[in-house]
């Protein structure tokens, strides 16, 4: 067993490792501030201090001071290159065996240290991809805590050849935002009229007033239900593909369009998609802003599908730290699934792990675990403005990145996305593409 020695065990200090060692690397160890229990363990052993202790043979990696701090400021973490690898916190030392703080980095990157500062928000409060430090430095698209975490394991089994750690194993989840689950269906009468007035008055469409009379009539189906051909093209997949569902029950609104959670035909097709794969709630555009939204709208998904709810995505991927991550937990979710960016595909916490969430400003490890996505359909269509083609390529690159580190690789789509119209035509090809490809690395 690997034994760790730090001159002082803050909050900070043993989420961290934590997560290095059992989150990603998965091996047994146990935490020391007593020299003497450090210096007799007979077995692995690595001291992270500002120095190394004396008259002991053991890895030493040389520590900043961030981990053993509980403010919350400007950090000099200048990013350089080491093996090829991006890398913060630079720490020089004759003995160390990095020239960087490895500890010190991930934390800054998971704890998304970065959002708590000062900086520049879009039009819907979001924390920008490019204001971030990964984005600055052009690692935004690379697993980085995952490939620090990796140096760590090669400089242990160097000294410690020995030294158990689990494989890490190449995962895929898929995940299915529902926004709204139908264009012209179980709207209403009051929507439904509206569509048509904006349809046959406003953009002057009369094709498109014939398709929504013709599909209201049954004559043609619904384009954003398009449920079944999810459902159907994954039981052809392997048994490591997971498929979750995010379904948006909040108040219609400007940015939130649902269908009423009140609605039958709703009810049951989330009833139906519960028995294929697990569903979450989609938490609406000022949840954030708003806890007892979530709490009315995880009440009301439970209602529908008669079980506890303990995953979320916030729409708009419109979030707040620590607050909106807060409300999460009192209101029994356990799992979100929120972190990554919608400007711009990448690693927003740096990995594809994992990770427990840690809230800075009470200094202390979450009961809430973050599920990070690298990729959204909206991102390479919309932000981006990315042909089916170049987005295949995009999407293969991170999946690569992600297969590399032996992390999980996933990925946003939308329902009424994959329709086939609307400006969407080709994105199927891409969504099977991308489900072909991970399926022969999941051979």
């Amino acid at each position: 067993m690997l034994l760790i020695f730090v001159p002082k065990l803050t909050n900070r200090l043993g989420y961290t490792i934590n997560v290095v060692m059992r989150n990603i690397l998965q091996t047994e160890f146990a935490i020391t501030v007593d020299p003497d229990t450090f210096r007799n363990h007979p077995e692995a052993k690595l001291c992270y201090d500002s120095h190394p202790l004396d008259n002991c043979d053991a890895i030493f990696i040389k520590a900043r001071n961030l981990l053993f701090e509980t403010t919350i400021e400007e950090q000099e973490c200048q990013c350089f290159e080491y093996n090829g690898i991006p890398v913060l916190f630079p720490c020089y030392g004759r003995n160390t065996e990095l020239p960087f703080d490895p500890f010190a980095a991930i934390f800054y990157m998971i704890s998304r240290y970065e959002e708590y500062l000062p900086h520049r928000n879009d039009i819907h409060g979001r924390f920008l991809a490019t204001e971030s430090i990964a984005y600055k430095n052009g690692f935004l698209q690379m697993a980085v805590v995952d490939r620090w975490a990796l140096m760590l394991k090669d400089i242990i089994l160097k000294h410690y050849p020995d030294t158990v750690f689990s494989k890490r194993i190449f995962n895929f989840v898929q995940t299915i935002d529902i926004d709204s689950a139908y264009c012209y269906l179980n709207k209403g009468i009051f929507r439904t009229t509206l569509g048509f007035m904006r349809d046959g008055l406003h953009r002057h469409d009369k094709e498109m007033v014939r398709h929504r009379m013709r599909v209201l009539r049954g004559k043609e189906h619904d384009p954003f239900d398009t449920f079944d051909y999810v459902i159907e093209l994954n039981q052809k997949l392997p048994n490591r593909f997971s498929l979750l569902f995010f379904a948006l029950l909040g108040d219609y609104g400007i940015y939130d369009k649902p269908i009423s959670s009140y609605n039958n035909e709703f009810r049951q097709l989330l009833q139906h998609l519960g028995d294929y794969a697990k569903i979450g709630i989609h938490c609406s555009y000022y949840s954030t802003d708003e806890p007892d939204r979530i709490v009315r709208e995880t009440q009301r998904l439970s209602e529908i599908l008669h079980r506890p709810i303990v995953r979320n995505r916030f729409h708009f991927l419109r979030f707040n730290l620590p607050g909106a991550y807060r409300n999460l937990v009192r209101a029994g979710v356990t799992h979100d699934y929120s972190m990554g960016y919608a400007d711009l595909p990448g690693f927003r916490n740096g990995t594809c792990s994992i990770v427990p969430f840690f809230d800075l400003s009470s200094d202390q490890e979450s009961d809430l675990s973050m599920h990070p996505f690298m990729t959204m359909d909206t991102t390479f269509h919309t932000h981006m403005k990315l042909s089916p083609k170049q987005a295949t390529e995009k999407y293969h690159a991170l999946v690569d990145e992600v297969e590399a580190v032996g992390g999980t690789f996933s990925c946003i789509f939308h329902n009424q996305n994959l329709c086939e119209e609307f400006g969407w035509e080709g994105w199927r090809e891409v969504y099977e593409d991308l489900l072909e490809y991970v399926a022969e690395k999941l051979k």
